[in-house]
């Protein structure tokens, strides 16, 4: 089929969707209540369906007070019986894939299950979705003109039984479909590879004499390939290597930090940025506007959504919400019952809606990745909030951070220690780390009521780290490239003090 004629029939047929995305805008509880109610039918016979008497559930009223919120670690067992082939204990279908969790640092990793109809329904549905609302924003795109540069992680294979683990991404590319896999660079064989710096150089051996209109991944891994893209061809920009790329799809970190550097590399002003929020679990929100920072929250890909208030998160028993009851700007946990089998499980992300009406997102943060020992509860978006004000103002670009808590001893306060890698350094440290104080304060009334005065924090120490400090310490513990993350913020000094040995190497 020639490549225009493509463009064309690809283009209406994601249109087409768009129809159906505006029945779910306008009618979301509605469309979330008919998703819980098929998912409890359709698991009613497995082994959780018969012990929480999944048939006899009408509504959500009775779902919420019957099956109880759950974390990775309560369901592990089942998780575990599945893996050696014991089948129908919380999903119908037989599942084979399992998405390790890209934690940086967690020495045992997460295992989560992904059935045919997840693949289907959910990871696959959103990405077409992608596309249709990209295209029904940018009416005279070409992007089926060319192909989109994919940057995934790797596969292993659960060799006992034939079941298979790997970033969610690697299960992605090993079951496209064969739209996808006509449209997308580099090859499934090189997308797959393991080691990441012999994939480097195979991406871009494959790629770059491609016509790549699009590119795809996390933004901390890309910018470490497109920056290699450009030492290697010699040329000043991308645009030089592939002259008609036109968005760059994101997510999995806050793109924030590093948006100034891909506009360096990027320099058109028509250039989009489009961002996504999945995770392993599932795929929940796509930015629908141009130049917005807003996701819209996908309500129909088989995923039912529950609130838990974070300032009720850590109660014995949090009572979460269903989505018709949250309200803007507050921050929520987010708990998921999936087709893949998951109920009501804490995912561990933090989201605040930005609208109701549609139910847009911003992710705020990781449950568990948050500073808060001293009661200042400061959250991921406060820090890269705070980091974007001091680039702007000190023109300092930063690569990557984690910050810790300096724990009180003596008569000495607790603080907070920053380690951060810069692009470009800032010309005065201690400027900066006043800075950076001073635009947490006003982003936080906690942090700012814990160090008035220094009554209980002291002003934060900030670090300097060496060149490639961070992609060291993911090399160390074999997580380079792939969907795996800095961890931003931590309650404990062990990240931190595992850095600051590195840092003196």
């Amino acid at each position: 089929m020639p490549i225009p004629l493509f463009n064309s029939i690809a283009s209406w047929l994601l249109k087409k969707r768009y129809h159906q995305i505006e029945l779910f805008i306008k009618y979301p509880a509605e469309v979330q209540e008919e998703v819980l109610q098929q998912l409890l039918e359709i698991a009613q016979n497995t082994e959780i369906g018969k012990k929480y008497d999944f048939e006899s559930i009408q509504g959500y009223a009775t779902f919420r007070e019957r099956v109880p919120i759950v974390s990775y670690e309560e369901i592990e067992p089942l998780i575990e019986r599945t893996r050696k082939g014991v089948q129908n204990l919380f999903w119908p279908t037989a599942i084979k894939w399992f998405a390790k969790s890209s934690g940086t640092t967690n020495a045992k990793s997460k295992f989560i299950p992904v059935s045919s109809e997840a693949l289907e329904d959910c990871h696959y549905k959103s990405g077409k979705d992608l596309l249709c609302l990209y295209l029904n924003n940018n009416e005279n795109s070409q992007l089926f003109t060319g192909k989109s540069l994919r940057l995934g992680g790797s596969k292993e294979l659960y060799e006992d039984n034939g079941s298979f683990f790997g970033d969610l991404s690697a299960i992605l590319i090993d079951n496209m479909p064969l739209w996808a896999e006509f449209s997308s660079t580099p090859s499934s064989r090189v997308s797959l590879m393991s080691e990441w710096e012999r994939k480097l150089s195979a991406i871009i051996k494959e790629s770059t004499n491609e016509n790549v209109t699009s590119l795809a991944g996390v933004p901390s891994w890309m910018l470490v390939l497109l920056n290699q893209v450009l030492q290697e061809t010699g040329k000043s920009h991308l645009f030089d290597v592939w002259e008609n790329l036109e968005v760059y799809f994101h997510g999995g970190v806050n793109f924030s930090p590093y948006k100034e550097q891909y506009q360096k590399i990027l320099p058109r002003e028509r250039f989009k940025y489009y961002e996504i929020y999945n995770a392993s679990e599932g795929f929940f929100a796509i930015q629908d506007r141009n130049n917005s920072d807003e996701l819209l929250l996908m309500l129909d890909y088989g995923i039912f959504y529950e609130f838990i208030p974070m300032e009720a998160y850590k109660n014995e028993q949090p009572r979460a919400i269903p989505l018709w009851e949250v309200e803007k700007d507050k921050n929520y946990a987010i708990i998921i019952t999936t087709n893949s089998g998951l109920w009501r499980y804490k995912i561990g992300d933090t989201v605040r809606f930005t609208s109701l009406a549609p139910y847009r997102v911003k992710v705020t943060g990781r449950t568990k990745h948050h500073i808060n020992v001293f009661g200042e509860e400061l959250i991921i978006e406060n820090a890269e909030e705070a980091l974007k004000q001091i680039c702007i103002k000190t023109g300092a670009e930063i690569m990557d951070y984690t910050a810790g808590p300096i724990f009180m001893e003596g008569k000495e306060k607790g603080g907070h220690e920053w380690i951060i890698e810069f692009r470009k350094k800032p010309e005065d440290l201690d400027y900066f780390t006043e800075f950076l104080d001073n635009a947490l304060k006003s982003l936080n009334s906690d942090y700012e009521a814990k160090r008035y005065n220094n009554t209980t924090l002291r002003m934060p120490k900030v670090h300097m780290a060496r060149e490639n400090l961070f992609y060291d310490w993911l090399k160390s513990k074999d997580k380079l490239g792939g969907q795996h993350k800095i961890p931003r913020l931590s309650n404990k000094r062990n990240y931190v003090e595992e850095l600051l040995d590195l840092n003196k190497m």
